[in-house]
C-alpha cells in the first residue's frame, strides 16, 4: 500500500509553540540509507567545519532531543568528513534523497492473526 510523506512545516511547529525547529518534521518516519529520519533540515550553503559545528551546537542537537534523529541537506556541498553523526542520528546530504523508504504504520488488523472462516 502507498504511504506518501507526511511532513509539518515550521510554520506549524511554530503555532504548536515550539521555537527552535527544524525545517520539515515528519509524521510518519522514513528511512534514508538504513537510518531513520524525523525530520529535514535544508541549509542553502556550503557544510564547512565551522558553520556545520555552530549548526549542531545551536539547531541539529535541540532538533534531535525533541524530534529523534534528522537530515540536513547542504545544497552546497559539505566537506565529506563533517558526516559523522550518523550512528548517532544526523544524516548529512547535498541534495534531496532519492532512496527514501516510507515506514508506514500496519493496521490492527494487519498485524493480528485471522481466525479460519
Amino acid at each position: 500500500s502507498f504511504c506518501p510523506l507526511s511532513p509539518v512545516d515550521e510554520n506549524e511547529l511554530r503555532a504548536m509553540g515550539y521555537d527552535k525547529t527544524p525545517d520539515i518534521i515528519l509524521e510518519v518516519p522514513v528511512a534514508v540509507e538504513g537510518h531513520i529520519i524525523h525530520w529535514i533540515e535544508s541549509k542553502a550553503s556550503f557544510g564547512d567545519d565551522h558553520s556545520h559545528r555552530t549548526y549542531l551546537n545551536e539547531q541539529f542537537w535541540s532538533y534531535w532531543n525533541r524530534f529523534g534523529p534528522g537530515l540536513v541537506i547542504y545544497w552546497y556541498g559539505f566537506i565529506g568528513e563533517l558526516d559523522c553523526q550518523r550512528d548517532r542520528g544526523i544524516l548529512l546530504k547535498d541534495c534531496f534523497p532519492t532512496d527514501i523508504v516510507t515506514l508506514c504504520h500496519a493496521t490492527q488488523q494487519d498485524q493480528l492473526p485471522q481466525e479460519p472462516e
